[in-house]
């Protein structure tokens, strides 16, 4: 049941008990002890109109809209949202299903708000100057990497297991990284951990090792790909839902972010790949990892896994592109920070702090990785 101006409506009917935006502004004229012909003289708008605005004759422009603002003193956001609502209530007064339209409409509006978060930004001076600064430790890294393979597969493997523990511990798992390394490479069954964490840790493993099977057989990112990797992550753990977009609504706790509605998950993916396509030759390989990693955890198409899905794909284009595994810490501080970056993003269409801990992550992971090297 929708509630406005503390009237219910449940069909059409009850639309006209709806104060209409003539009756907002008769109401405010008489609290003010305001005559027509005073707001007329303080908006500079013709009495004659005023009467056919109370009257539900006429509604204003927005013109007007904005000289009724600075007449009765009230946001111009205000008075629009009085003034729409008015005209979606018109719209819909005599069809036969005016509720179903709304629920279809509310479910749009979801998806045009998501896509606002995901504009493009425009990247300033200090970010391409980091990129710049993190090209050339990736040419250091290129021209010192080990040319043992031996060696190289140890200091993958170690990298593998620092990843997989931090990527995991994000999410909640409390397995230690001690304890991730015994889990996955020795097979060792650790005394009071979950099932389900010992899955994580094996399952994050395997998928780490598809990105790098996907980057040597020169693949490129796709919808079937994504499913893969996702159902890699929550194999054994959700068979149900494990590489499949999910088909309920859901909400991220302790966010204000509200991801789409499922019945536009399938749109919002189809775009979501189309702007791979579309940028990825266009934008720096790191920002299109950032892109990419920023637009899943928004859209949030799967019930469970969206985090380590996204972070697997932006390492999959970092690591296509020649650049090491970016680790996002999984410690509270890192955790909280990297939570606050994502919301700024989905919230306020801020894109350039989750740009900034990209590309710092990418660079201490090649600084840690010549160190080793």
């Amino acid at each position: 049941m929708f509630k406005t101006h503390n009237y219910d409506y449940t069909c059409q009917v009850y639309f006209c008990h709806i104060m209409s935006f003539g009756k907002y502004i008769l109401n405010w004229r008489e609290q003010h002890t305001k005559t027509m012909q005073v707001l007329a003289a303080e908006s500079g708008i013709d009495q004659a109109l005023i009467s056919k605005y109370e009257s539900g004759k006429r509604m204003p422009s927005d013109k007007h809209l904005l000289y009724l603002s600075a007449a009765m003193d009230i946001p111009l956001h205000t008075i629009r949202k009085e003034f729409l609502a008015d005209k979606i209530a018109n719209w819909l007064a005599y069809e036969q299903n005016p509720l179903e339209i709304l629920m279809a409409a509310e479910s749009r509006v979801a998806y045009l708000s998501t896509n606002k978060a995901l504009q493009l930004q425009d990247v300033n001076s200090k970010i391409k100057q980091k990129l710049l600064d993190l090209d050339h430790l990736k040419k250091q890294w290129i021209d010192q990497k080990p040319l043992n393979a031996l060696q190289l597969e140890k200091l993958l493997a170690y990298f593998d297991v620092n990843y997989t523990f931090d990527s995991n511990r994000i999410e909640g798992n409390t397995l230690t990284l001690q304890e991730t390394h015994l889990v996955i490479n020795e097979g060792i069954t650790i005394g009071g951990k979950s099932m389900r964490e010992h899955l994580e840790a094996i399952n994050h493993h395997e998928a780490i090792d598809f990105i790098r099977s996907m980057v040597n057989g020169t693949e490129d990112l796709s919808k079937r790909n994504l499913l893969d990797i996702h159902r890699l992550v929550l194999k054994s753990i959700d068979n149900e839902n494990d590489g499949s977009f999910r088909k309920v609504n859901v909400r991220i706790s302790g966010s204000e972010h509200v991801p789409p509605d499922a019945l536009v998950i399938a749109e919002q993916m189809d775009d979501y790949f189309a702007f791979y396509t579309q940028n990825k030759d266009l934008m720096h390989p790191v920002l299109l990892a950032a892109e990419m990693h920023k637009r899943l955890v928004t859209i949030h198409p799967f019930i469970d896994g969206n985090g380590r899905t996204a972070r697997l794909i932006m390492n999959f284009i970092l690591l296509k592109h020649g650049y090491t595994l970016a680790i996002l810490k999984g410690d509270l501080d890192a955790r909280l920070a990297y939570y606050k970056t994502l919301e700024d993003v989905q919230v306020n269409n801020n894109t350039l702090p989750f740009y900034h801990l990209i590309i710092d992550k990418t660079s201490d992971s090649l600084k840690e990785h010549l160190k080793l090297a």
